[in-house]
């Protein structure tokens, strides 16, 4: 276990190596700029991190990984609270939630840079899937296989549900956000209607006969 001074450290590292990579992209940055931009010694950020790949790889992996663990926190406190009845409700309140991590600038800034350092990088590809969709997935396909379970819908197969919903939320906006830039993310209100129809079409196809 790193001691709190370390943590403090490796934290800077991070946050510094966040905005240096988002700002200006793989290639450009060095790891002097970034022990530079952290306050920390180039023999600290090695000693941390080891090379540039491997400072690179931690911070896909760590933003991705923050991201999905605070939606799935509040999906974990959703589906407690709502007892597993109010379907709807509950599976609005995920999604939206999803939604609005996956188009957050700074993460759509990653994915763009993850995808145009894919070949370099395969395991980026494999951390962001990991931490976003796969997870997202998962969560999905609990909360279906509750309310399969309590005959609230007649889902024979919640994890290909799952996938289902997911991408009827996930697949216009962010690939208009991903193509067309931040500008084309919707507003807060739109996002809200959209999961809204998204969650009620699924429903109307899975209700329990």
């Amino acid at each position: 276990m790193l001691r709190p001074s370390s943590l403090r450290k490796r934290d800077a590292v991070l946050a510094a190596a966040e905005a240096a990579f988002l700002g200006a992209g793989y290639d450009a940055v060095t790891m002097d700029d970034i022990a530079e931009a952290a306050g920390v010694s180039k023999q600290t950020l090695y000693a941390h991190f080891g090379t540039k790949d491997q400072l690179f790889v931690a911070l896909v992996t760590a933003m991705t990984q923050r991201a999905a663990d605070a939606v799935l926190a509040e999906a974990t406190a959703g589906r407690e609270r709502a007892g597993g009845r109010d379907v709807e409700t509950q599976l609005v309140g995920l999604l939206a939630r999803q939604l609005d991590a996956v188009l957050d600038p700074r993460l759509l800034k990653l994915r763009r840079l993850v995808i145009g350092e894919v070949t370099r990088f395969p395991e980026l590809a494999r951390a962001v899937h990991e931490h976003g969709p796969q997870r997202a997935v998962e969560t999905l396909t609990a909360a279906l296989t509750d309310a399969a379970e309590a005959g609230l819908l007649d889902i024979p197969d919640p994890r290909a549900a799952a996938i289902q919903l997911n991408w009827l939320v996930m697949g216009e906006p962010v690939n208009r956000a991903m193509f067309l830039g931040d500008a084309a993310v919707p507003s807060a209100a739109e996002r809200h209607a959209h999961v809204v129809a998204a969650v009620r079409t699924f429903l109307a196809a899975y209700e329990a006969r």
